[in-house]
């Protein structure tokens, strides 16, 4: 067993959802497997629905039924887990649940540690964080800690309201905002590619690189989330997290040491440098899209505007990119390029640098151009980084030909989300923030974001639906690179 390993007692508010049941209760089974949680843990289920424990542990192991360790009981692992039946509203429900974490503290040997994870609607995040503190259940001889999952209110206003809300009766360094793209393993290896190699951070600047693009694309549809993406749309639900948090990792200075803050504080002068925008001007730098009907993997695919809780007439973008601006010495004149969107021709997360061409080249083909030197991160479904250089071709030419060297990082399960999640909470056990979000962070985000959104809102889109379902989006955001002289690069390994 991993020496210090953390004990803790878990409270998960919303333990019948989905995010529990597919995210939180795997991940917490892979950190006892792998022995990185001690025998000294509990895991509190609150929710409205009246389960006892022995159905809610049947739902756990249900959860987990799909890992074959034999040398992991199911059964034992499900013991630590406790239901509690919660009313968010009830001063009596916080009493009775602060009754079952003493008795179980006692029991588990947790030394009065406290993680509350509130998976569960956002508009309750307030009432229970100040229900817990007058409750006394933040009262405790360990430390106590609270776990949020996005969406972290619904542009700057909001989010500004619920983080005084909260910081009523947590103190910033006790709150860990989960982005749970910051617990993916290729994401976290953006800052070792770039310090841990001296062959990339020399180049990592304006004089070397010509663009940065970051896609992450589905191939699914809103499915049955059409009322929560109805209020959210593409550019709230992955821009302003998601896409901001990897862009401040690929354009941060190197901190100081890799500490919590330093590393944060880095991230916060990336996000204070984009250049703002008016919102008459985002139509410049911004496209939006929805999809309409077309073809996946042979079969036949609805609008966005059919799908169940969606206008008819809905003016809300299910695709984004855009050209950002960073305007500091290490990144002038660089644009970043992001681009995400549903119903894509593939899923796949990736980053593409590309570095600036030679000034001239001797090995190429008459009239044709030189592939560009490009390094690529593989987020997901593949995970891995390609680097993409031109060596002489296998014939008797002095002309070159583009080739590949691969670093393959896949999993044998492939489930790269829910190990995303083991990674954050045994972060948030050990009491390392630093793949959480800071407020600091959430608000410059929300602030950048809040100008294209009141942008749109302000005008309907008279063009949608604008791209086909399983096409690579609208052609403006194809001609958003072109009239830079650049273009998308494929999400495909192979290209």
């Amino acid at each position: 067993m991993t020496t210090n390993a953390p004990k803790s007692i878990i409270v998960i508010f919303g333990a019948t959802g989905d995010l529990a049941n597919r995210k939180l209760y795997p991940s917490i089974y892979r950190l006892y497997r792998n022995k990185e949680l001690s025998e000294d843990f509990a895991v509190i289920g609150v929710a409205r629905r009246p389960l006892t424990n022995d159905e809610f542990r049947s739902n756990v192991r249900k959860s987990v039924n799909h890992f074959e360790d034999e040398k992991v009981d199911h059964d034992t692992f499900a013991s630590h887990f406790h239901y509690h039946p919660f009313d968010v509203t009830d001063l009596k429900s916080y009493q009775r649940l602060n009754d079952l974490i003493s008795t179980l503290d006692v029991e588990y040997r947790t030394e009065g540690n406290r993680i509350f994870y509130l998976a569960m609607a956002p508009n309750f995040f307030g009432t229970i964080a100040a229900n817990l503190k007058s409750e006394g259940l933040t009262t405790t001889k360990g430390w106590s800690r609270l776990v949020i999952e996005k969406p972290f209110g619904h542009n700057f206003e909001s989010a500004r309201e619920l983080n005084d809300q909260i910081r009523q009766a947590f103190t910033e360094d006790q709150i860990y905002r989960i982005d749970h793209y910051l617990g993916k393993e290729m994401v976290q290896n953006i800052e070792v590619i770039r310090f841990a190699n001296a062959i990339f951070e020399p180049l990592w600047n304006n004089q070397f690189i010509s663009n940065i693009q970051i896609t992450s694309s589905e191939t699914l549809g809103v499915e049955d989330r059409g009322r929560y993406y109805e209020s959210s749309g593409a550019l709230r639900d992955m821009v302003q997290n998601h896409i901001l948090q990897m862009m401040a990792l690929l354009a941060m200075e190197p901190p100081i040491k890799l500490t919590t803050d330093e590393i944060r504080s880095e991230k916060v002068k990336v996000l204070r440098a984009l250049r703002s925008i008016t919102e008459e001007k985002v139509d410049k730098y911004f496209v939006r899209g929805q999809y309409d009907r077309g073809t996946v993997d042979g079969n036949e695919i609805n609008a966005y505007r059919d799908s169940n809780s969606v206008d008819p007439h809905s003016n809300t973008e299910t695709f984004v990119s855009g050209k950002l601006l960073i305007d500091n010495f290490r990144w002038a004149g660089v644009p970043f390029y992001i681009r995400t969107g549903k119903r894509m021709k593939q899923k796949s997360t990736e980053i593409v640098i590309q570095f600036k061409d030679l000034p001239m080249n001797l090995y190429y083909d008459k009239g044709e151009n030189i592939h560009p030197n490009l390094l690529v991160i593989h987020i997901q479904p593949d995970e891995g980084v390609t680097l993409h250089l031109n060596a002489k071709k296998g014939d008797y030419s002095s002309t070159s030909t583009p080739i590949q060297l691969s670093y393959n990082n896949n999993s044998n399960d492939k489930m790269n989300t829910p190990e995303a999640y083991e990674v954050l909470l045994y972060d948030c056990m050990r009491g390392d923030s630093t793949n959480f979000t800071h407020w600091d962070e959430v608000a410059l985000s929300w602030k950048y974001v809040d100008i294209i959104s009141n942008a749109w809102e302000n005008k309907s889109s008279d063009q949608f639906p604008n791209y086909e379902s399983g096409s690579n989006g609208p052609k403006d955001s194809d001609d958003l690179l072109e009239k830079d002289g650049f273009h998308w690069w494929s999400v495909t390994r192979d290209d």
